[in-house]
């Protein structure tokens, strides 16, 4: 495939748009900078097809995994390969800017609701935005700055402790190589560490890595390993690695070689790394595990010298505050009556009491009326409007707020989202199920909603003619109909302060 076709501004103007998902927005850029040559869009059947039986493409040139764009079939029923005003669609970041022109070669279905697209990529606009764009140069911007002879490649996805250093270090040495850093930028990295903090995190360390180059690569996650070994080898060689030190399960996928680190320990005679079996056991020490780093951070404890440089610790600290002072989204789900927003109202006012950060509760009624007003009660509806709870109070704790939400909520899929939203945005989320049978509910019925459904005046009713998918990944069970109120609010802020998220109460002034 070639890049080097040229679209009048009016097809431009006039072609759809679309925001693939963060992972094919990765691939694009890879595509756009020519990491992945010779492959110079998105695959069609053919080459699907192709790389599955023969790996390589359509046109005899080895590649290792698929790289696909899907899109609405209903946006895919609208191009045609074959008409030049309706072949192109143009291709957007997250905010909708257009990044990218895609000339369709073949389109075809994949699922219900969901087709495949494939063709020749090019560049619209200048190149991109976001953080740390400086570093995120092309293979051929990188290539000339590399001395002759062995390059070491590392892809960065996790933070650079003391043993990844270490073996760095003795990696270089051994191969005489030149050291090429690669710091995944595609998506967060390992413990749900921001991108912009894993670079800053990075860079920390490199007063203890040898001359080395650094550059930030819109790598991501593909479902398998392997798939993301053989992808990874090929990126790195497209920058000029000629050997590639592993830091997880690696394949070797475009002539490189890869080595695989043996396991190091910390020797406490003198303090230094050596290899495990080097030193006797009552004087070695482990590395920590990343739930083990995760925890140490969760709960505001230093992470040791001995492990850590303190300034990369440093930027993990700011990249993950304690939990007492991180953004929280509390999530109570439940049928109406259930007592959820009698429950969110009470956790608010004792949160604001204690005054350690900002509270916004978001009451699904308040909600309906000023976020969501004229959505009805279909299902598409009902999850859009739990969408926008998630969504501002995922921003309410990106700036490390507490955001209490209590909508009926009733499909797994949408809280489901509502938890992702809040873990990309670097927050944690406690979902509630206050589980009050649909009886006792009725029995309360303040609204009156429940009588007009059963007299069949009100239809689309949870719990009557619409389903609520009971919750199976609830952090806290509370039950309305066998304890009050205050022992409801009690309950969650039990669990919130032994989970860390919130400081124990003071005694009452």
């Amino acid at each position: 495939m070639s890049n080097s076709w040229v679209l009048p501004d009016e097809v431009l103007r006039d072609a759809p748009a679309y925001t693939p998902r963060p992972g094919e927005l990765a691939d694009l850029e890879l595509l756009l900078t020519g990491a992945y040559a010779p492959l110079a869009g998105f695959m069609t059947r053919a080459d699907l097809v192709s790389v599955s039986r023969r790996g390589r493409l359509a046109d005899g040139e080895p590649w290792p995994v698929p790289v696909t764009l899907q899109v609405p079939t209903a946006l895919a029923q609208g191009l045609d390969p074959r008409d030049e005003a309706r072949r192109t669609l143009v291709l957007a970041d997250g905010e909708g800017a257009p990044v990218a022109a895609l000339e369709v070669a073949d389109a075809w279905q994949v699922r219900d609701g969901v087709a495949g697209v494939g063709g020749t990529v090019r560049r619209l606009g200048d190149g991109g935005h976001g953080p740390f764009q400086r570093l995120r140069r092309t293979p051929e911007e990188v290539r000339p700055l590399l001395p002759s002879g062995r390059v070491l490649g590392v892809i960065a996805d996790r933070p650079l402790h003391r043993p990844q250093l270490a073996q760095i270090a003795h990696a270089v040495r051994t191969l005489g190589a030149h050291l090429l850093v690669m710091i995944p930028v595609g998506e967060d990295g390992l413990g749900g560490l921001p991108p912009e903090a894993l670079v800053r995190s990075v860079f920390a360390a490199r007063d203890r890595m040898p001359p080395a180059t650094l550059v930030a690569v819109p790598l991501s996650h593909r479902r398998d390993e392997i798939s993301d070994a053989l992808l990874r080898a090929r990126v790195s060689a497209a920058y000029g690695v000629t050997h590639l030190l592993s830091t997880g399960e690696m394949l070797s996928g475009a002539g490189l070689r890869v080595l695989v680190p043996r396991e190091l320990a910390y020797d406490s005679r003198d303090g230094q790394w050596r290899w495990r079996e080097d030193i006797p056991p009552r004087n070695r020490r482990l590395a920590l595990t990343q739930p083990e780093i995760d925890d140490l951070l969760d709960r505001g404890f230093p992470l040791p010298e001995w492990h850590t440089p303190p300034a990369v610790a440093k930027e993990l600290a700011r990249a993950r505050p304690p939990r007492r002072h991180r953004g929280l989204v509390v999530f109570l789900t439940g049928l109406s009556g259930s007592g959820k927003s009698t429950i969110a109202r009470g956790l608010a006012d004792v949160l604001r009491e204690q005054g350690d950060r900002s509270i916004t509760l978001l009451d699904g009624d308040v909600v309906r009326r000023e976020l969501s007003a004229g959505l009805g009660f279909s299902k598409a509806d009902r999850d859009l409007n739990v969408r926008r709870i998630g969504w501002v109070a995922a921003e309410i704790a990106r700036h490390h707020g507490v955001g209490i939400c209590c909508p009926i909520a009733p499909y797994a899929q949408a809280r489901a989202t509502a938890r992702e939203m809040a873990l990309a945005a670097g927050a944690g989320f406690v979902l509630v199920h206050v589980a009050t049978p649909l009886e006792v509910c009725e029995q309360r019925d303040r609204k009156g909603l429940y009588a007009r459904a059963r007299a069949g005046l009100l239809t689309g009713m949870t719990g009557i003619d619409d389903p609520y998918e009971e919750p199976t990944d609830a952090d806290l069970v509370v039950d309305t109909s066998h304890m009050t109120i205050d022992e409801a609010v009690e309950a969650v802020l039990h669990h919130l302060n032994e989970t860390g998220w919130v400081e124990p109460r003071l005694q009452s002034i």
